[in-house]
């Protein structure tokens, strides 16, 4: 049953504007348009929504995406695997994050101590598993795209990358009783856009569908409020003021 442009939008908790702009770039376009002028999606139209929302958690860009699904090689249940695949590994290595972070809090309140190398577990950005295989089926270009920034830091680096971060934090949270699109947190969100660049490689928009990862993640929530009470929608609201001038 065809669906309409606010359905659908409600659906896959995408804003009309979006779709409207999918539509006029080619992306996604409508299996039919009434002659009220209103836009009808397939099912096969909702297929397709799901492999871009797919593609755009991966960081990709809208072009490149486009790029992908229309090459006539593409599969679409192929590539549906391998999106499980690396959200798999991507989830692995958020867990282990997510325990050290935890464990650093106790080691600052001195109830355990921790080694330099327990420090960094799961700060190691430079393996993936399931990259060659991406590769080899989207192709180089796509996933450098995605992730030409992903590289192995020596522990130095990492433990200065560790401290970066955390003056970050400490500066955004005495900011967040400002308005999140502000000069000051906007210079201050540029930094933690550029700085998780260093270890990673996020588009403006995958930079902003993180930052509403950090709110519907309870998890994310208590670790960043812990530099300060409401920190994370700050963040968040923060980072998706940054994208939109972006984009």
């Amino acid at each position: 049953m065809a669906m309409k442009v606010k359905e659908v939008s409600e659906l896959a908790s995408i804003s009309v504007r979006a779709l409207h702009h999918y539509d006029e770039i080619g992306l996604l376009v409508p299996d039919e348009t009434t002659s009220a002028g209103y836009r009808m999606y397939s099912d096969a139209n909702l297929e397709r929504l799901q492999q871009i929302i797919f593609f755009k958690e991966l960081g990709l860009s809208l072009k490149e995406i486009k790029n992908i699904i229309d090459d006539p090689a593409f599969n679409a249940e192929e590539a549906l695997h391998m999106h499980k695949l690396i959200l798999l590994e991507k989830r692995q290595r958020l867990d282990q994050m997510i325990a050290t972070i935890d464990k650093t809090v106790l080691h600052l309140k001195g109830e355990i101590k921790m080694t330099p190398k327990e420090q960094f577990q799961g700060f190691d950005f430079s393996q993936n598993p399931f990259e060659q295989e991406a590769r080899q089926r989207w192709g180089d270009h796509a996933v450098n795209e995605a992730n030409q920034k992903l590289i192995h830091q020596p522990d130095d680096k990492q433990k200065e990358l560790s401290n970066q971060m955390n003056d970050i934090f400490r500066r955004l949270a005495a900011l967040r009783h400002t308005a999140p699109e502000s000069a000051e947190a906007q210079a201050e969100i540029k930094q933690w856009y550029m700085t998780l660049n260093q270890i990673g490689s996020y588009s403006p928009e995958a930079f902003k569908a993180l930052g509403q990862m950090y709110v519907d993640d309870e998890r994310f929530t208590q670790n960043i409020d812990q530099f300060g009470e409401g920190l994370t929608q700050f963040m968040a609201n923060a980072m998706a003021a940054f994208t939109d001038t972006r984009i």
